[in-house]
């Protein structure tokens, strides 16, 4: 059985930092490419960033470009989300997807762990 769990949100004042962790079990992880999408509110489930099965390429959303650092250790199964200079409006439940194919369409990927949300504050 396949699992992704999400670990490290909570309540943060604008300009902070966060890191969000992702370890997962029960699929062979170096095969899949991971992602981390994000959904606030009443919005639609948004792509953050990826990361290639061997960390050769990551993209990133414009809104977070230059601010989050997405990682991944395919020794210990686990992605990782950096998060600096958080600002109101990254304020959501972030997800880690994992997929065959490196894609920023939230239905290419095949895995996803339950949330860990993430709050903002002025």
């Amino acid at each position: 059985q396949v699992q992704l769990v999400e670990s490290g949100g909570g309540l943060v004042q604008a300009g902070g930092s966060l890191r969000l962790s992702c370890a997962s079990s029960g699929l062979t992880f170096s095969r899949y490419a991971m992602a981390w999408f994000r959904q606030a509110p009443g919005k639609d489930c948004e792509f953050v960033a990826l990361i290639t099965r061997s960390s050769h390429f990551t993209v990133y959303s414009d809104s977070v470009k230059g601010r989050f650092t997405i990682s991944r250790d395919n020794a210990k199964d686990t992605v990782t989300l950096q998060m600096f200079t958080l600002r109101l409006e990254d304020t959501a439940v972030y997800y880690c997807a994992a997929s065959e194919d490196a894609s920023q369409l939230d239905y290419e990927y095949d895995y996803w762990g339950q949330g860990t949300q993430v709050t903002v504050s002025s």
